[in-house]
């Protein structure tokens, strides 16, 4: 295997702001708060390591041109953002909820059609487009991820949204993340569906459970191809403390080889390739996309703290320790 630096392979984590709780990047990838020199930008030192990044911020709140705007300016030319869609467009119950959160009980109560608004329209699908134009112009909006909860289950109802989705998002690199074993079983039809639009099923690697899609890790567009590595901790997927707690999980050098041969398979066939970790706590996410790319014979680049190689002697001698001050 081996991939040239600037070839088509895009290889990142699943957001880079963690800064509470237990699985927090501070004092791992980051230096902690009272560390920090004057100036220290998080995304800039994560650009300082890799080319892509996969936005999750946008999933709880429609992007922002300013917002978007200041990422560009902070990044590097060939920085790549892949941006989540919002819930609105993907999980309108878990939009319903947050709904009826921000509401008083009197509100919701008496406006029987409240909920009417739940369902996207086109002013949101405007707003998503205002939001990402500076990313777009700036030649740095990666792929549009569309990421459907386990409850989205194959049929009618949930092909026609979904097409209509993709009819409207025309012109945007779509990746769609299908999670229930419905879609596999009809799997001629889910392609067939997909092909249509050009967009790409987005190969994921979590656990298994009787529902969970089965996918081959084929590429089905020629466009892009789309994989996110969520972690296999089985025992705390469902019942956790905290949601991050899900994501406590780190990938052997064994276990990462599948995926990276499959990705120095899969990016022959297509234009553009992205493999994005979210196992991010404590930045494992981050010691498993280098172990990626160390398979792929990518460059590793950008310094390391002592603190994250001693938390991952797997990457000692592989990544450059960070320079101290008396140095």
């Amino acid at each position: 295997m081996g991939v040239q630096p600037g070839s088509n392979l895009r290889i990142g984590t699943s957001g880079w702001n963690y800064p509470a709780g237990r699985g927090t990047w501070n004092g791992i990838f980051y230096p902690l708060p009272r560390a920090r020199r004057k100036g220290f930008d998080e995304l800039s030192f994560y650009a300082e390591h890799f080319n892509t990044v996969e936005v999750n911020s946008t999933f709880y709140g429609q992007p922002r041109p300013d917002v978007c705007r200041a990422w560009a300016d902070r990044t590097p030319n060939g920085f790549e953002f892949s941006v989540k869609l919002y819930q609105k467009f993907t999980h309108p119950e878990m939009f319903e909820q947050t709904l009826a959160r921000s509401l008083s009980k009197a509100v919701t109560e008496t406006t029987p059609d409240l909920f009417s608004v739940a369902r996207p329209n086109q002013a949101d699908l405007d707003e998503f487009r205002r939001g990402v134009e500076p990313l777009a112009k700036a030649g740095k909006l990666g792929a549009v991820l569309a990421q459907f909860p386990p409850s989205f289950k194959e049929a009618p109802a949930s092909r026609e949204y979904l097409a209509d989705l993709l009819r409207a998002l025309h012109g945007y690199s779509v990746a769609v993340e299908l999670r229930h074993r419905s879609w596999s079983d009809r799997i001629g039809e889910t392609l067939a569906l997909l092909n249509d639009f050009a967009a790409a099923w987005v190969q994921i690697d979590e656990p298994k459970f009787r529902f969970s899609v089965r996918q081959n890790y084929l590429p089905n567009v020629k466009g892009s191809y789309y994989m996110r590595l969520h972690g296999r901790n089985v025992a705390k997927w469902w019942r956790h403390e905290a949601a991050d707690d899900r994501y406590d999980y780190l990938y052997s050098a064994d276990e990462l080889k599948e995926f990276s041969e499959t990705a120095d398979a899969a990016r022959t066939l297509v234009k553009k390739l992205y493999l994005y970790t979210n196992n991010h706590f404590s930045a494992k996410s981050v010691a498993n996309a280098l172990m990626i790319k160390k398979q792929l014979g990518q460059p590793i680049e950008g310094e390391y703290p002592a603190e994250f190689v001693s938390r991952y002697p797997e990457l000692s001698g592989i990544v450059i320790p960070a320079r101290t001050s008396s140095e």
